[in-house]
């Protein structure tokens, strides 16, 4: 492996060409250093003052027109003079770290002896040079730090001369990045203890069976005054206006100083040198965190050049990043909200995806929710004659599709064959060949559309009824103690029930609902409103499940209020004095599916359980968890189910157009890698509440289940994705059920959910043409109706990486990573994984620089405009508890997250990855949200607070000095009684306390999610749980920081290039 500089960093080519230009020797590049003067007010080798720019280059002549600089990390090599003092005496001597920075014992250190005898004549050794070191918080003053088996330590100071131009250090494997942090839900126990122990509903504070240490790169280099220019650029395709135009983040060292040879000296001056014996070990430069790409700077770049919608008018046109605020007008393509794909422009043939390894790959959201501003699918009635569609490839008529023969057919845009158009249809052609009610049809001028179904599309031709929903609560010991039962039934009488969904437009939902209890028995109520009083019945027999009654077990709930509103009073009271223990679980489900059924009605089956299903029946388990082969080869066995009765009942779920969702309330082990199928596969969705207590979670639940309520949900749903020839459908990534390799099946759909679809070349594509992708849903209302949702999206063709590249979509892309990986868990082992993941990305940036980039100095790390964050999504995701988990997060939560990633659209993978970081404590309510914060803990104030969030869970962090009035205004507190799981934000009346909750309760709306909230104070015994959520730092159980990551991506990727 090559011994690698300190790369530098270059985001890509400009979009147009520039011409070659040349300069005298005299002038100033920006890779070359002019010898005889010093940049202006030049102080030796202090570091950089804030007030710079970062591109400070003093009184240098500008270089000619291009793109932004980084630094560039070359190394200059010279001759070192024996009888001078070293480097490391003339003013930045590095100092040595505390004992506490140096690597384990059973780890290797450079090694600091040397030779007696200074070296002979002609042979004079090299020294790296002492960079001046930067202030960005990252150990200025540790020593050189590496991983295990990365390869033999750097040869002794005499032997640099003779080998560092062949200096190759061994590569670095991704499992020795170490343990990932936690990046999920924390576990509590279930009684705080502070501060020694984490408090409740956080897990324990982590082991550290062996700290590894960062990598670091290798000796930084500076490139030599003789040096030519790398190439400014090279022909690009032109982005959209949003993007403007690509940057380059190449360029020299911009700090002062940097520009000279060694510390101390002048441009063109010998270093100094010393006897050898007092030489120290070098310590590798680091690079400067603020001048890396990040994510808060490109976000608030592309917020700013977005002044006006985004209009989907043309094929090919790269959509604003996901977390971008923008607004879109359907002109043709479906809105990106919809569908996003991983690249705009589709490579012609496989090779080029062989190469390049990006995938060609779809995010689908089909229920998305839209901007209020935005146009929502227009519903269209074809009436009896139904929806217009391809004879051939049975494709949906869209905007796309080309009438000829004086508008008597159409020709397919998807397979290209000619279709005769039904009379009722047909309509005259203008001049240009478009119809004449062109504008008037959305199928013919909108990307996104709906058609109501006729009896065809609907099973044994039959109209469905409304759906239902039935509420299965479970009445044991432990969830009577909690209190639970009592709340579930108050909050369902009190208002939850008025939440009901209805159909736009509609004054009363049509859902019927119907309620069970159980414990090792089922119970069903009667709740028919000519009765006076609920009936219940109980059914013991749970080998044979069936319901006992179809009349009056589901019923309107505004027809039946008064005796539903008795049953819940009623059922708290029945079980008050309950002393069951165990509880049973599959007949509960497989009861309200067959109740579903016998109504004749699609749904949802509402289960409210605390404890593991132990009960002598069907679907019976028992505990398996093991945390010691968390993180290890072995997890895989403690990840996936431990049979397939709930996979079954979920794929039972599916064919009947039903799911469930699963209410959890554990203190201990539940086995959510087994029950948890039956939502996998229906699409359902998991709720976990750690050691419910009304206190701390009842305002949780009520938001929860209205949300749940109230977001856009079809049922009985089905999903196919057609596309052009010569590419087609061949992976499919999410939480649904396939009875054959096209069609995707959903119990439910929501707004939240979102599904990833892999494409790959049948045959080679027209350079220069159009391919189109079109997923059609087909559903029924939430008031019965079915209907067919459309959506198309096109897409441009090219043979040219240069233009494949500026048109990738990395939210996507990232997307699309995160759910192989997830979904690999279970299959692979976590090394194999991490390996995977870095090696596709280092072969997409290699391949980058391979075909797209000119001859450039082998320390530069290019990367392309779009791409450009990638390493730092990367970072992310390797590190994340999902992926990698630890023991710090239980077995459960890992099963949680999983599943929850595989339904997550791309909004949410961005903001798990890379959560959210506002300032607390100078909020304006002129200016919410506030400015992002990156996830650094440099970044954090000691006298500040700040929110974080990933949109799973959320974290109030208080500096050590914030201001004792903030905390009072906010919490209603002093300091010093803050519990982290049990402080909540008071309703009091001030400015402060009003801005914080007005943003946190614009963070939950826009996540469609009430997280819970921690509250940590810096320098707690938990404060790691937190510092888990700054992914730009290392993990405090290992993985590497995002500056670290960069070195072992920049060593990959010139391997590959080797």
């Amino acid at each position: 492996m090559l011994a690698g500089p300190s790369p530098s960093f270059n985001a890509g080519p400009p979009t147009q060409p520039m011409q070659q230009q040349t300069h005298p020797p005299s002038q100033m590049y920006p890779n070359q250093f002019q010898q005889p003067t010093l940049p202006p007010n030049f102080q030796g080798n202090q570091h950089q003052p804030p007030a710079l720019p970062p591109n400070f280059q003093g009184n240098q002549q500008a270089p000619p027109v291009g793109p932004p600089t980084y630094p560039n990390m070359q190394q200059q090599q010279y001759q070192q003079q024996p009888t001078l003092p070293p480097p490391s005496a003339v003013g930045n001597q590095p100092q040595f770290p505390p004992q506490s920075h140096y690597p384990p014992d059973n780890q290797q250190l450079p090694p600091t002896h040397f030779p007696s005898q200074p070296p002979a004549p002609g042979n004079q050794p090299q020294y790296p040079p002492q960079p001046p070191m930067m202030s960005n918080g990252i150990n200025q003053h540790s020593m050189p730090q590496t991983y295990p088996n990365q390869g033999p330590p750097l040869p002794p100071p005499s032997s640099v001369a003779a080998t560092s131009n062949s200096l190759r250090p061994a590569p670095i494997t991704p499992n020795q990045f170490g343990p990932p942090p936690t990046m999920g839900v924390p576990q509590f126990p279930s009684q705080p203890s502070f501060p020694n122990q984490p408090p409740s509903n956080l897990a324990g504070m982590p082991q550290y069976p062996g700290t590894q240490p960062p990598f670091s790169g290798p000796p930084p280099t500076f490139p030599s005054a003789n040096q030519p220019p790398p190439p400014t650029g090279y022909p690009q395709q032109q982005l959209p206006p949003q993007y403007g135009s690509q940057s380059h983040l190449s360029g020299p060292s911009t700090i002062p100083g940097s520009q000279l040879n060694g510390p101390g000296t002048y441009p063109g001056q010998m270093p100094p040198a010393a006897p050898i014996q007092q030489q120290q070990p070098y310590q590798p430069q680091r690079i400067d965190p603020d001048m890396v790409p990040n994510v808060v700077q490109v976000l608030e770049q592309s917020q700013e050049k977005i002044q006006q919608p985004f209009i989907t008018n043309a094929p090919g046109l790269l959509p604003p990043l996901v977390a971008t605020d923008f607004v879109c007008q359907d002109q043709g393509s479906c809105n990106p909200r919809f569908i996003r794909s991983t690249t705009y422009t589709i490579p012609n043939a496989h090779d080029m995806i062989k190469q390049s390894h990006i995938p060609i790959a779809l995010a689908i959201s089909p229920l998305a929710t839209l901007r209020p501003d935005e146009l929502g699918p227009p519903v269209t009635n074809f009436g009896e004659i139904g929806p217009v569609r391809c004879h051939r490839c049975k494709a949906y008529m869209c905007s796309f599709m080309q009438f000829i023969d004086g508008g008597k057919r159409f020709l397919c845009c998807f397979c290209e064959a000619a279709t005769d158009v039904p009379t009722e249809y047909f309509n005259h052609l203008d001049h240009s060949g478009r119809r004449m009610d062109w504008y008037q049809r959305p199928e013919l001028c909108l990307g996104t559309y709906e058609i109501v179904a006729t009896k065809q599309y609907c099973k044994d031709e039959k109209w469905p009824e409304p759906p239902a929903f039935i509420f299965m609560i479970d009445v044991s010991y432990n969830s009577v103690r909690s209190g639970l039962v009592e709340y579930i039934c108050h909050i369902l009488k009190t208002d939850l029930l008025e939440y009901l969904p209805k159909d736009q437009g509609a004054e009363t939902s049509n859902v019927r609902v119907g309620f069970a209890t159980f414990d090792k028995q089922i119970h069903f109520y009667n709740i028919k409103n000519t009765l006076g009083q609920p009936q219940m019945m109980i059914v013991s027999d749970l080998e044979d499940i069936f319901v006992p009654l179809l009349d009056g077990f589901l019923c309107l709930p505004q027809d039946s209020r008064g005796v539903i509103n008795s049953l819940l009073e009623q059922i708290p009271q029945t079980f008050a004095n309950t002393q069951e223990t165990e509880t049973i679980l599959a007949p509960v489900i497989q009861a309200g599916i067959q109740a579903l059924k016998g109504a004749n009605c699609t749904g949802k089956i509402y289960v409210f359980s605390t404890t593991l299903p132990i009960a002598v029946a069907p679907g019976k388990l028992s505990n398996r968890d093991d945390k010691k082969l968390l993180g290890t080869d072995k997890e895989k066995t403690l990840l996936a189910p431990i049979n397939n009765v709930y996979t079954k009942l979920g794929e039972e779920c599916a064919q009947n157009g039903c799911a469930v969702d699963l209410f959890v309330f554990p203190n201990n082990y539940l086995d959510l890698a087994t029950i948890g199928e039956v939502c996998r596969v229906s699409g359902g969705q998991i709720y976990k509440f750690n050691y419910f207590s009304i206190e701390n979670d009842g305002e949780r639940l009520h938001d929860e289940l209205k949300r749940n309520f109230q977001r856009t949900t079809v049922f009985d749903a089905l999903m196919r994705v057609r596309t052009s020839a010569g590419i087609r459908p061949i992976d499919f990534l999410g939480n649904f059920y396939m009875t054959n390799a096209t069609e995707m099946i959903f119990g439910t759909m929501d707004s939240d959910k979102s599904v990833s679809v892999e494409l790959k070349h049948d045959d080679k594509l027209p350079v220069e043409s159009n391919t189109y992708i079109q997923a059609a849903l087909l559903y029924t209302s939430i008031s019965g109706q079915r209907r067919l949702r459309i959506l198309t999206l096109a897409l441009t063709v090219t043979s040219a990486y240069t233009s494949l590249y500026p048109a990738c979509d990395l939210d996507t892309i990232m997307n699309y990573i995160t759910k192989v990986a997830i979904r690999s868990v279970t299959m692979s082992t976590p090394k194999s994984i991490r390996d995977n993941i870095i090696t596709q990305a280092a072969n997409m940036l290699a391949c980058y620089r391979k075909n797209c980039a000119q001859a450039t100095t082998a320390g530069q790390l290019i990367l392309p405009e779009t791409l450009k964050l990638l390493p730092v999504y990367v970072t992310a995701l390797i590190k994340c508890d999902a992926l990698t988990g630890t023991q710090t997060v239980t077995t459960d939560d890992r099963s949680l997250l999983m599943q929850r990633i595989m339904s997550m659209d791309i909004k949410g993978t961005f903001a798990y990855l890379y959560p959210r970081i506002y300032a607390l404590h100078d909020l304006d309510e002129n200016n919410l949200p506030p400015p992002m914060i990156r996830c650094l803990y440099e970044r954090l104030s000691e006298s500040g607070a700040y929110v974080i969030e990933n949109g799973l869970v959320m974290y109030i962090w208080l500096g050590s000095q914030v201001n004792p009035t903030f905390v009072q205004s906010v919490f209603g507190v002093q300091t010093g009684h803050i519990q982290p799981e049990k402080c909540r934000i008071v309703d009091l009346d001030n400015p402060i306390s009003r801005n914080v909750r007005t943003l946190l309760n614009m963070i939950r709306n826009e996540r469609n999610a009430h997280m819970k909230l921690f509250v940590i104070q810096q320098r707690d015994s938990i404060e790691p749980f937190f510092k888990n959520y700054l992914v730009e730092d290392k993990g405090f159980t290992g993985g590497a920081s995002y500056v670290d990551f960069l070195y072992h991506l920049h060593r990959e990727i010139r391997n590959i290039l080797q």
